[in-house]
């Protein structure tokens, strides 16, 4: 597979990670999304091929076999989540630079795979209190499944130091600009 630059994006639920990821694809025209392919069903608005390849749990597995991810990943029981090595290759062919907003082991398996190749940034909630607050103001979530997301962003935190960079997100403008600040410096490279 051939390499040009990426730019890994991961975050516990809730940090605004894909709210930053959006505003950067506005302001750097040679930026594009990796849609990320995933075994769970689609949420409020979101469509295939736009948001997410939604795939069933034996369409996901039959791609793990054929080799088609560069990586995937169990992240909730039953739900997994998966780069395809074929979103990549398009986007490269196109000479463009890849986003990434993936989850947080993602973020450092793509990493380790693509070393010097990607600059991967950790967005941060400035609490975990706040982080909950989100959550529950996205209204998109049980009760129970906002508990499970903010206990699992607790271990999630404990992964930030495994980023090239971490930006809290307390003021989105001041975490929008960190972020352009620390892509244009490694785009430069």
């Amino acid at each position: 597979m051939q390499n040009g630059k990426l730019i890994i994006f991961s975050a516990p639920s809730g940090s605004g990670k894909t709210t930053i990821v959006k505003r950067l694809l506005s302001t750097f025209p040679q930026f594009e999304f990796s849609i990320s392919a995933t075994s769970r069903q689609p949420r409020g608005e979101e469509r295939d091929g736009v948001d997410y390849f939604f795939l069933s749990a034996e369409e996901f597995r039959q791609k793990v076999t054929e080799n088609a991810f560069v990586e995937w990943e169990e992240v909730y029981n039953g739900t997994c989540y998966g780069t395809l090595r074929s979103e990549m290759e398009r986007i490269w062919a196109k000479g463009n630079v890849i986003i990434f907003d993936v989850d947080v082991m993602g973020g450092i398996n793509l990493k380790r795979i693509f070393g010097e190749h990607a600059c991967s940034i950790f967005i941060k909630a400035p609490s975990v209190e706040a982080l909950r607050e989100r959550l529950i103001g996205r209204g998109t979530d049980s009760a129970e499944t906002i508990e499970k997301r903010v206990a699992k962003a607790e271990f999630e935190l404990s992964k930030a130091s495994e980023f090239d960079f971490v930006v809290v997100n307390d003021i989105l403008d001041n975490a929008v600009a960190e972020t352009e600040k620390i892509i244009t410096e490694f785009l430069k490279r």
